[in-house]
């Protein structure tokens, strides 16, 4: 395998849109790979940040995520609660960005409802961030007294979550 023939796999990759392609050739085997494009900001994979955070606007999102929307804040989404009826408690926060999943699979009950009892260290919900899946658990006992985010809502940092009693 000459450069040449490298070179016309590497154009058949940006033609195709392919992020890797791996060919076995008169027994000489080779994988090309495409590095994911990375947001302004962030370090390479496996490396720490660098400096502090940037000091406005939102952080910025995980790879693959570009584009994407967060869900605003509304309070009471999931329950459609009036303003002025909103639960009274602790508001468990999103500890990171990503999509907000309330069961751990698309036809399976959620992993709580308002109203139910929990206790320290019950998984709540599963925050995907950069395909890895995020449990979410209870940081003490009590009772869920709203849900604020629909089940698939991208969320940021800070984002309130739940309220528990």
């Amino acid at each position: 395998m000459n450069t040449e023939t490298i070179k016309e796999y590497a154009e058949i990759m940006k033609e195709y849109n392919l992020a890797s392609l791996e060919i076995e050739e008169d027994g000489c085997r080779i994988k090309l790979e495409k590095k994911p494009k990375m947001p302004k900001g962030h370090p390479p994979v496996g490396m720490p940040p660098m400096g502090p955070p940037p000091a406005m606007g939102r952080p910025p999102m995980p790879p693959g995520m570009e584009g994407v929307q967060p869900a605003p804040y509304e309070g009471g989404a999931s329950q459609g609660a009036p303003a002025a009826a909103k639960a009274q408690g602790e508001t468990i926060n999103s500890p990171m960005v990503g999509v907000f999943y309330a069961a751990p699979a698309e036809n399976a009950d959620p992993y709580v409802k308002v109203g139910d009892t929990v206790k320290k260290g019950d998984t709540l919900c599963i925050i995907e961030a950069m395909k890895l899946m995020n449990e979410i658990t209870a940081e003490r006992d009590g009772r869920i007294a709203d849900i604020l985010v629909e089940n698939g809502a991208v969320v940021e940092y800070g984002t309130p979550l739940f309220v528990i009693e």
